[in-house]
Order: structure tokens, then sequence, then C-alpha cells
């Protein structure tokens, strides 16, 4: 049976944070006392954990990192990242999701007041986790990953200009006659928003027909190409701010009779390995570098002074393959 920092503290006749003051070689344990507590050690055979370690220190050697959850497209890429460089600065990870709503929230918001973790990572977090009373209240050092708070340190991809990129190419191939399949304001607003400001430089606004909202996924891509074929709206290129709807809108297009790129253009977001199978022209989202970026910028101001503050952007890539050639 394991021996545990209690049965230490029982045997020494001491408190448990004087075992960890003691294996921290902290000078203010009397001498006598220190010496009882490493015989006792030493007897039992007793192996610290890490946490035991870090009582006297005030740190868990822990990052908590949390997810929406672990299955939409790049979370595992943002997470082996940030994995890659928190164990290379002899850290561990403490991951969550929020894949239970307010009951994952509830159980994040007690790790917090508990300080089970020495710093945050929260990935693309929604307001319900940002705007906790907890994580308010507290100084854990809170860095967001691809996303951005206006109090909050942050790391975020380049996504306005990502599309902006789409908009100039189709454009550049004469594509004139646009539409838009868009998503959640939360996810895709910012890509629309890109997306549009690069027409209306050249002086072509964005019309609101020509703008759909559709679920991110296949089939709702090709619900939405349906429904702006039905609404008599002449296009010859859609972007589709996320891969799956456009993968929904090259068979919408298909089914319809429609040729791609001939007669409709059409580009996604994300550069998933869908996009690539479909020889979808898309935007590359810097999906390591953001875990990477935002591990070291808090794993800095946990091992340093190094200050924490401000949003770092990442560039974004248009990546051209043979749908908007």
């Amino acid at each position: 049976m394991r021996v545990t920092i209690a049965e230490v503290a029982r045997r020494a006749r001491v408190s448990k944070t004087t075992v960890s003051r003691v294996l921290n070689n902290k000078s203010d344990v009397d001498a006598a006392t220190a010496v009882r507590v490493r015989e006792v050690i030493a007897a039992t055979g007793y192996i610290p954990s890490a946490g035991a370690v870090g009582l006297a220190k005030g740190r868990t050697g822990l990052v908590g990192v949390l997810v929406p959850g672990l299955s939409p497209p790049g979370t595992g890429e943002v997470l082996q990242a940030i994995a890659d460089v928190v164990d290379a600065k002899d850290h561990g990870l403490l991951l969550g999701t929020t894949s239970r709503g307010e009951e994952s929230i509830e159980r994040f918001a007690h790790q917090v007041r508990a300080r089970a973790f020495d710093g945050l990572l929260l990935v693309a977090p929604p307001p319900a986790v940002t705007d906790l009373e907890a994580l308010r209240d507290s100084d854990l050092p809170v860095v967001v990953v691809d996303g951005t708070h206006p109090t909050l340190a942050s790391v975020s991809a380049d996504d306005p200009a990502g599309a902006a990129a789409v908009a100039r190419h189709f454009l550049a191939r004469g594509r004139r006659r646009v539409a838009v399949v868009t998503g959640p304001a939360a996810v895709t607003g910012r890509r629309l928003a890109g997306f549009r400001a690069a027409l209306a430089e050249t002086g072509m606004p964005l019309g609101e027909p020509a703008v759909t909202e559709a679920d991110l996924t296949v089939a709702g891509g090709r619900l939405a190409v349906r429904r702006l074929l039905a609404g008599g709206l002449g296009f010859d290129a859609v972007f589709a701010c996320d891969d799956a709807v456009a993968a929904g809108v090259l068979s919408g297009l298909r089914e319809a009779g429609r040729a791609v790129p001939d007669a409709v253009a059409v580009a996604g977001f994300g550069d998933t390995p869908l996009a690539e199978a479909m020889g979808l022209t898309t935007v590359r989202r810097p999906l390591r570098a953001l875990g990477e970026t935002a591990a070291r910028k808090l794993l800095d101001r946990l091992t340093g002074d190094a200050p924490l503050s401000g949003t770092t952007v990442l560039p974004s890539e248009l990546v051209v393959r043979e749908s908007a050639p």
C-alpha cells in the first residue's frame, strides 16, 4: 500500500504542511523536527507527489486547460501543441471540457476556487466561462486561446484577414456575384466581417440577400445553397465560413447541376482534412502556433516575471485548390 503524506505527518507528529516544508527545504522548520520527518520518510519509503511538494511553494505544477469539447476540428492539434510546450517545462496538464453545460462549468469554477492549477488556458471559451465570478475574483494567470477578451491576455488567429484574402482572390479571378454562407456569430462573425470589408474596399458591398446562415455541418451547407438557389440569387462564387459547410455547398451545387469551379467557385475556412480531400480552396488557421504561443505566454508568467496582457494575433494563410483556382 502506498504511503501518503498524511501517514508521514502522523508518524512524525507534525502537520502535512510541515512535511511539505521539509520536502521543499524550507528554513522555517525546526532542525530537530526536520530530522524526524526525514527519518520517517526514509523508514516508510514515502515518495512525494508533485502536489505535496507544491504545498509549501504555493504551486501545483499544473496548467489547467478548458476546451468546449474534444471533437471540433483542430482541437486536437491545439491541445497537442499546448501539451508539448507544457511538458518541456516540466509542468502537467489538467484538462476539462464544457461539454456537459452548466454542470461542467460549475466543476471548473470549483477547481478555480480550489487553486487546482497554477494558470489557465481557455480554448475558444464561451462567455459563460470568461464571465464566471470565480474567475474574476481569482488572481490566476489566464490566457484565452483562439479568441479575444477585453481584460484577459489572448492569442488569436487573424480570421478577418484570412477571409479578406478569399474575397480578394474571388475578385482577382473575375468573380463579382458573391454569396456567403455563415454560421453562429461567435464562431464565424469575424470571418464574415473581414470578407465584407474586403469587398467594400472595392466598392462592392455585400448585400444581405447574399448572406445566409447554416449549421456548421455538411448538411447545413447543402441546405444553405439550396436556399440561395431557390431565392433566385445569381452568384458565381460562394464563401462558406467553415470547411464542413463548404463541403455541403459543393454537394448542393453539384446536385443542382452547377459546375464547380466553372460556374461557381467555392471556398471554405479552416483547412481541415476534409478540405484537402475535396480539393477545397480554404484558409489555413495556425492551430499549432495558437497552442504553442499561448502556452509559452502563460509559462513565461508562471516561471518568471513576464507580463501577461494584450492580444497576440497570428496570421492565417489562403490555400488555393481546385474548387476556386
